[in-house]
């Protein structure tokens, strides 16, 4: 299967909301002309005091899509034709609860969709979190890509983490964060 790996990216927690169980949170992005993309987020520190489910492997997945999965631990994935306006967001939560939503501009929601991940799974360990995701979707090459988690911890602590932060609270949706282009998979 030809794929070509986009080099590991590190998240950057938001200064206003700083984590005290989380030492680092990573994604992995792959490309493949047969399957689309993947991601796998990987979280580093004291995995007992977050808010994950027990359990590891293959997930069950929703039937249908899920409202307000940011609200908790959750994994998403924004992404946009380079200097267009419209985007999609994917939300993925840690027990296979998904959504994904159609803006037309800047959090101007167009409508919510039924487009279900191909697969999750995720792997836990006492110090790492890992969940990789395969959406199903075939990007164009050029294609924008922000990356995001909202990561609660037993205590009610919420810390968001993203490839980069605009001034001002937490914005996921921002133009700032789509930080990542994504090219052409390599034709092994």
């Amino acid at each position: 299967m030809p794929v070509h790996s986009i080099e590991r990216s590190l998240l950057i927690c938001h200064p206003d909301t700083p984590a005290k169980a989380v030492r680092s949170i990573a994604v992995e992005v792959e490309l493949s002309f047969d399957d689309g993309f993947a991601l796998r987020f990987i979280v580093d520190g004291e995995i007992g005091a977050l808010v994950l489910p027990q359990g590891e492997g293959e997930l069950v997945i929703a039937d249908s899509s899920t409202d307000g999965l940011w609200q908790s631990s959750c994994f998403e994935a924004f992404l946009t034709e380079e200097g267009q306006p419209d985007y999609t967001e994917f939300n993925y939560a840690p027990d296979g609860r998904w959504a994904c939503y159609q803006f037309d501009d800047y959090r101007s929601l167009l409508r919510a969709d039924q487009l279900a991940p191909w697969r999750m799974e995720v792997e836990r360990s006492p110090r790492r979190f890992a969940m990789r995701i395969e959406p199903g979707i075939f990007p164009d090459t050029g294609s924008k890509l922000a990356l995001s988690a909202v990561i609660e911890e037993i205590d009610g602590t919420k810390s968001y983490w993203a490839l980069c932060h605009p001034p001002g609270k937490p914005d996921f949706h921002h133009p700032d964060c789509f930080q990542l282009t994504l090219g052409a998979p390599d034709a092994a």
